[in-house]
């Protein structure tokens, strides 16, 4: 019977994380035909400071054993391209006075992910060497970057070495709807199929 690893405690998912990035069949894009190297780490939410420590640790035990690791967080990345920007002190002046969705509007027009978001990720990977990048930070900048949107889009800039996106929630697949990114268990509309869900996947 196979065994749920997505279900498991964080120490045993984070043991099937550990093996199987570091193992060839991953490193070298091994049994995904033509598909883009994109995985899906799905987790409950309110596991959110367990699995920012279990990125951390296995940024750690991987650089040890010689796999380098680029991790990007996005919400650090829009604080650091709008603080680039000069946008940041107006964020701040005019937050109080929008509205939810004028605000929106506002950051999705700033961080806007072909021109801006994508561009900035690329350059990241220009500076430093790396075997794998990870990404996190899908819920820190809900709603004004979406995570399919951020996959559609780097589905040319990143597809030669595997990616890793931490997500707060689950990575679903039926015959009848397709995939889904369920941001938080609950938003259900963010549709990207073209990611393998980590957890399913074995040596």
């Amino acid at each position: 019977m196979n065994v749920d690893i997505a279900n498991q405690p964080i120490a045993e998912r984070f043991k099937h994380l550990q093996k199987f990035i570091s193992s060839e069949h991953f490193l070298k894009k091994r049994g995904i035909d033509n598909e883009v190297p994109f995985y899906i780490c799905p987790y409950k939410p309110q596991e959110g400071v367990e699995m920012l420590r279990l990125q951390k640790q296995l940024v750690s035990t991987l650089s040890q054993s010689g796999v380098r690791i680029l991790a990007i967080c996005l919400y650090d990345l829009a604080v650091e391209i709008l603080k680039e920007n000069e946008d940041w002190e107006w964020y701040l002046n005019e937050e109080p006075d929008m509205t939810k969705e004028e605000l929106k509007e506002e950051l999705q027009s700033i961080l806007d992910i072909e021109t801006v978001m994508v561009p900035a990720i690329a350059e990241k990977m220009k500076q430093k060497a790396f075997d794998v990048m990870f990404l996190s930070g899908v819920g820190e900048v809900f709603p004004y970057i979406r995570s399919h949107n951020v996959l559609n889009n780097l589905q040319t800039t990143a597809k030669n070495h595997p990616m890793v996106m931490f997500f707060p929630g689950e990575y679903t697949y039926s015959a009848e709807s397709g995939a889904s990114l369920d941001l938080f268990g609950r938003l259900r509309d963010d549709k990207y199929y073209r990611a393998f869900n980590i957890f399913h996947c074995q040596i």
